[in-house]
C-alpha cells in the first residue's frame, strides 16, 4: 500500500494503525519496522535495509541483519520512499517479488516474507518521468493507494485531534490540562479558518497544543494563552511564506509548467529546472528583454568590454525553444 500526503499529514500514524489492525486479526506475526528513507545514504542505505556480511566494507566488523529481515512475517514501512536510490529500488523490487535478496558482501541469499507500506509526499509518477524512480517498483507498491490530505483540508479533524493532543500532554506533564470555553472556541475558530495554512500539518498543530499546555497558568489554557500562541503562529507562517515566495508567487514546477507544459518540465534535469525558473521569474518581473538580461547577468557583464544582454538572454531561451513573448505569457 502506498500512503501519500504532505509532510506531517499522518502517514506514519496511519501505517502504525494499519499494522495494529492486521496484528489484531492475526494477519501478521512479525514486527512493525519503520524507517525514513530520507535518512539513508550510500552504502549505509544498502546495509540498513538489506544487511551486510562481516568484512563487506571497511568498518563492517560484524554481520548486520538489516531491516528487511527484521520485518520477516511482519510489516515494513518505508517512509519517504521517493528518496531511495535506484540501486536500493532495484533490490527492494526483487525482495518484494521473490521474497529473497543478497545482503552486501554475501554470496548467499536470505529469505524475508514481509508486507510493505510505503509513504511519500512526492509525485512518484513525475519521478518516474525524470528517471529517478523505477516504474516497475511504482507499479508494485501502488496496488492500493491512500491519500491523506493536509490538516487545512480536514477542518472536521481539528476538534478530535485537539482532545487527543491534550490527553497526550496530560500524560507527558503528569497533570490535568484543559481549555476554558472561550479559549477553546477561539483556538478552534482560528485553526479551521483560511487564516491557518498549517504548513507542517499535524506536527505544527501538536506543537501548538504542547506549547499552550506547558505555558498555561495552573493547567488552564485561557484566552491570553491562546492569543499568545496565535500571534506566534501568524508571525512564523508570515516569515516562512516570505522566505519561500518567489517574485511571481509561484513554485519552480508550477512556474515552468505554465511556460513549457508538463512534458517540457519532465524533460529537464533538476539543475536546469532551477536555473530556467529563475530566468523566467526575472523575465516576468522586467519590462524588457534588455532589462531582464541586465538583472540576470549583472555580475558577469561587468567584466566584458562589450555586452549585449538581450541577445545573450534570447539565445539562452532559444535552447528551450522559448521566446521573450512566450515567457511573458
Amino acid at each position: 500500500m502506498l500512503l501519500t500526503g504532505p509532510t506531517g499529514s499522518g502517514k506514519s500514524q496511519l501505517a502504525g494503525r494499519i499494522f495494529a489492525l492486521k496484528k489484531s486479526r492475526r494477519q501478521v506475526a512479525g514486527e512493525f519496522v519503520e524507517v525514513n528513507c530520507a535518512t539513508l545514504r550510500g552504502d549505509g542505505a544498502m546495509s540498513t535495509l538489506f544487511g551486510h556480511a562481516k568484512g563487506a566494507f571497511t568498518g563492517a566488523m560484524t554481520e548486520r541483519e538489516g531491516l528487511l529481515r527484521k520485518a520477516d512475517r511482519g510489516t515494513l514501512f518505508l517512509d519517504e520512499i521517493a528518496e531511495l536510490g535506484l540501486d536500493e529500488q532495484a533490490m527492494l523490487l526483487r525482495a518484494l517479488e521473490e521474497k529473497s535478496f543478497r545482503p552486501m558482501g554475501s554470496d548467499r541469499e536470505v529469505k524475508s516474507d514481509f508486507q510493505l507500506l510505503a509513504g511519500t509526499h512526492r509525485d512518484l509518477a513525475a519521478r518516474v518521468a525524470e528517471g529517478r524512480f523505477r516504474e516497475d517498483l511504482l507499479a508494485r507498491i501502488e496496488l492500493w493507494t491512500f491519500a491523506l490530505p493536509g490538516l487545512r483540508e480536514r477542518p472536521e479533524d481539528v476538534e478530535p485531534n485537539l482532545d487527543f493532543e491534550l490527553a497526550q500532554c496530560e500524560r507527558a506533564l503528569g497533570a490535568r490540562v484543559a481549555f476554558s470555553r472561550e479559549a477553546r472556541a477561539r483556538f478552534v475558530a482560528f485553526a479551521t479558518s483560511p487564516e491557518a495554512p498549517w504548513p507542517g500539518n499535524f506536527r505544527d498543530f501538536s506543537a501548538a497544543i504542547t506549547r499552550m499546555a506547558t505555558l498555561c497558568p495552573g493547567g488552564r489554557i485561557d484566552v491570553p494563552t491562546v492569543d499568545e500562541e496565535l500571534a506566534r503562529l501568524r508571525a512564523r507562517w508570515r516569515l516562512s511564506s516570505t522566505e519561500r515566495a518567489s517574485p511571481t508567487g509561484e513554485g519552480d514546477d508550477q512556474l515552468l509548467r505554465s511556460t513549457l507544459g508538463d512534458e517540457g518540465v519532465a524533460a529537464l534535469d533538476r539543475f536546469d529546472r532551477a536555473q530556467l525558473a529563475e530566468v523566467v521569474r526575472a523575465c516576468r518581473a522586467s519590462p524588457s528583454l534588455s532589462a531582464a538580461g541586465r538583472a540576470l547577468f549583472a555580475v558577469s557583464r561587468s567584466g566584458k568590454a562589450s555586452v549585449n544582454d538581450a541577445d545573450r538572454l534570447r539565445k539562452y531561451l532559444a535552447r528551450y525553444h522559448l521566446s521573450w513573448e512566450a515567457v511573458r505569457g
